[in-house]
C-alpha cells in the first residue's frame, strides 16, 4: 500500500506567523522543526497502518521546508520548487490514499490561519467549475483525477471544516483553533504528534470507505488576481482567456492539463505585479 503526502506549512503545529513560514526570517527554524515533527507523526500513523511506502511532496515557497535529516524512516521525500504539478508532483494511480498534512483554509476564510489560495499576494480566488476552491479543493480533485482518494488533512479548525465540506467521511486531525489570520489557539507538539498519527492510521485504515474527489470535466478554473497586470500578462498563453479587469479563465478538457495552465498563468500573474522586466 502506497501513500502520497502533499505538505504545506501555514497549517503546522504552532505556526500562526508568516516569519515562521520564511526562509528569510530567524523564525523559520522553528517553524521547519515544527513542520517536521507534524510529517513524521502521520508517516508513523501510515507506517503503523501497514503502509509500504510513504512518499512526500515538499509543497510550501521554495519547498525545501522538511529537515530531510529528521525524517522518519520509511518515507521518501521530493524537495524543489520546479514541479509542473506543483503540489501534487509525484501523484498518480498506484498510490491508495492521500493525506495533505499542514494544510490551511483558502483565501479570504474568517478566522483561518495564514489563509490564502496558491500565491497569496497575487491571488484573491480561484474557482473550479463555478465553486470558489483552496488549495485542498485543488489539489483533492488533481488526486481523485488519478482515482486516488484523500483521506487525511491536518491543520487549523476552518481547514478541517473546508475538507470536511468536500469529503464528508475525511479524518482531520486540529491542531489549533482560528481565531484571525495571525492568531490562534494552539496546541503544542506533544499533543499533536499522537493526534497527527492516530488519524493517520484510522485513515488509512478507512480508505476504502472514502471515495476519490473525481473533478467533472471540461474543467473550468476561473482566477481573479488582486492586481490588472497579472490578469494582462497571464494572456500571453493562447489558451488563457481574459474574463474581466483582473479575471482570467482556463478551460480544458483533462484536469491535469488545466492546472498546469494554471500554475503557469499564476507564475506570469506574480512576475508581472512589479512589471515582468523590473526583478
Amino acid at each position: 500500500m502506497k501513500v502520497y503526502m502533499s505538505v504545506d506549512m501555514e497549517g503546522a503545529t504552532g505556526v500562526t506567523s508568516s516569519k515562521m513560514c520564511s526562509p528569510k526570517e530567524k523564525e523559520y527554524r522553528r517553524g521547519r522543526k515544527l513542520l517536521t515533527g507534524d510529517v513524521n507523526a502521520a508517516v508513523r500513523g501510515a507506517l503503523d497502518a501497514g503502509a509500504g511506502e510513504v512518499l512526500i511532496n515538499d509543497s510550501h515557497g521554495p519547498m525545501t521546508n522538511i529537515l530531510v535529516e529528521e525524517l522518519e524512516k520509511g518515507a521518501r521525500l521530493i524537495s524543489g520548487s520546479n514541479k509542473p504539478l506543483l503540489q501534487m508532483a509525484g501523484i498518480d494511480d498506484s498510490f491508495s490514499a492521500a493525506f495533505f498534512v499542514a494544510y490551511h483554509a483558502r483565501e479570504g476564510t474568517e478566522g483561518g490561519v495564514l489563509n490564502h489560495t496558491l500565491m497569496g499576494s497575487v491571488v484573491t480566488e480561484i474557482r473550479c467549475n463555478g465553486e470558489p476552491v483552496g488549495e485542498t479543493g485543488i489539489n483533492a480533485r488533481m488526486a481523485g483525477a488519478f482515482g486516488v482518494p484523500l483521506v487525511l488533512v491536518t491543520g487549523d479548525d476552518r481547514l478541517a471544516d473546508e475538507a470536511s465540506r468536500l469529503v464528508p467521511e475525511i479524518e482531520t486531525a486540529v491542531v489549533k483553533t482560528g481565531m484571525d489570520r495571525h492568531t490562534a489557539d494552539c496546541l503544542p507538539p506533544s499533543a499533536t504528534e499522537d493526534m497527527i498519527r492516530e488519524a493517520a492510521e484510522r485513515a488509512l485504515g478507512r480508505c476504502g470507505e472514502i471515495s476519490p474527489c473525481v473533478p467533472e470535466t471540461p474543467v473550468t478554473f476561473d482566477v481573479t488576481f488582486k492586481t490588472t497586470p497579472s490578469a494582462s500578462m497571464a494572456c500571453l498563453f493562447p489558451s488563457v482567456q481574459r474574463r474581466g479587469s483582473k479575471e482570467i479563465r482556463i478551460e480544458d478538457d483533462d484536469y491535469a492539463a488545466a492546472y498546469r495552465k494554471m500554475w503557469g498563468a499564476l507564475i506570469l500573474g506574480w512576475n508581472a505585479m512589479g512589471g515582468v522586466l523590473e526583478r
